[in-house]
Formats: C-alpha cells, sequence, structure tokens
C-alpha cells in the first residue's frame, strides 16, 4: 500500500496499535486504555461497555473480568467480541472483531496479584451483572469476604482474562473536511496473513 505511511507505516498491526496506545498515554486525560466492548447474548442483541485493556500483545489483545458477568457468558457462549479504543486528544480510534479465548493461567494471577488489596477483595465478593438488593448489602459481602481471604487473596476461578486474537484491525484517523484516513486489516484465520485496504470515510 505506497499511500500508507506515516501513523500508519509498518507490517505488524499489533505494534501499531501499542505505539497510538503509548502516545494517547501522554496526551488522553483520563483512561487511554479504555475499550468499548461489544459482545452479543443468546438472541442476538447487542451489548458493549466500556473495560480496560490492559494488554497487546504479540498476536492478541486482553483484558479480564468475572467469567460470571454478562460479557463473560456472552463471550463463553459465541467466541467472538469486538471493540473500539477512541481517542478525543489524538483524534483517532482502533475497531478490533476476533475470536476469544480465556487467559487464566500463570498470567492471570500475576496481573490480579498485581492488583490492589481493595480490588482483589472486591472481585471476590461481588457478583457482577447479578441483581444487588441493596449498597450495605454488597459491603456486608465484601467484610465476609475479607474475614475469609485475609490479606494476600488468590484469583478466584471465576475471574480471569479474555484475550481477543482479531480477524480484523482497522486504524482510523480524523481528515480534513471529514476525509478521515482508514486502513483495514483483514485475514480469515489467526494464521493466515494479512491483507490491508483503504477504506472510503
Amino acid at each position: 500500500m505506497s499511500d500508507r505511511g506515516g501513523i500508519f507505516a509498518g507490517d505488524d498491526p499489533f505494534a501499531i496499535a501499542r505505539a497510538w496506545l503509548a502516545e494517547a498515554a501522554q496526551a488522553e486525560p483520563n483512561d487511554p486504555d479504555a475499550i468499548a466492548l461489544a459482545t452479543v447474548d443468546q438472541t442476538g442483541m447487542p451489548n458493549v461497555r466500556m473495560v480496560l485493556l490492559k494488554e497487546i500483545g504479540a498476536r492478541d489483545f486482553v483484558f479480564y473480568t468475572n467469567y460470571g458477568s454478562a460479557k463473560g457468558r456472552e463471550i463463553e457462549a459465541s467466541g467472538t467480541a469486538a471493540f473500539v479504543m477512541h481517542w478525543k486528544s489524538l483524534r483517532r480510534q482502533i475497531r478490533v472483531r476476533g475470536l476469544t479465548s480465556r487467559e487464566d493461567g500463570p498470567e492471570a494471577d500475576a496481573y490480579f496479584a498485581s492488583r490492589s488489596l481493595k480490588s482483589r477483595l472486591g472481585a471476590w465478593a461481588s457478583r457482577q451483572s447479578e441483581p444487588l438488593a441493596s449498597r450495605l448489602g454488597l459491603m456486608a459481602e465484601v467484610a465476609r469476604v475479607t474475614a475469609a481471604q485475609g490479606a494476600n487473596p488468590s484469583r478466584p476461578p471465576f475471574w480471569g482474562g479474555i484475550r481477543i486474537c482479531p480477524l480484523e484491525i482497522e486504524f482510523w484517523a480524523d481528515g480534513a473536511f471529514r476525509l478521515h484516513d482508514r486502513f483495514r486489516w483483514r485475514r480469515g484465520s489467526a494464521l493466515q496473513d494479512w491483507t490491508i485496504e483503504r477504506l472510503n470515510p
């Protein structure tokens, strides 16, 4: 692609994504790693919510969640997810669609251990996405979990990472007169090479 230069240049979309995120970390006032994560329920009705992206790896994107949450259940059922990262400060966004798998081994253990104690206890206490009678009841559960788990709680078996292995990544940057620059990387499977095409704004 002869005109794919500047911020779009490179042969590795994950490296481009990491470079954009690093720039956003210097410019975006809050949560430059926030993504709007989209899933679908069993009826095909879409769901979207904000979560924090914790890693852009060599082959995938990783975030962490309660597997019993709505997003966890929907991802488990479909094996797919999509997200968008949008940075107003840079006037850029990245869109990703792909296949999912769990990260529930040593990497998940290490990330959980790196979180604050209150966050770790909260992960144990919250039955994420289930109805809650009152905040008082939630705080009582936190107190119960604190007494049971102590000062160094292990990672709950129902909590861990989700890896999104992309089949499609789109890099978008704002252009003059709404003539935006868009490049889509696409492949049929994780084992295939990428094809790259410029899209109309």
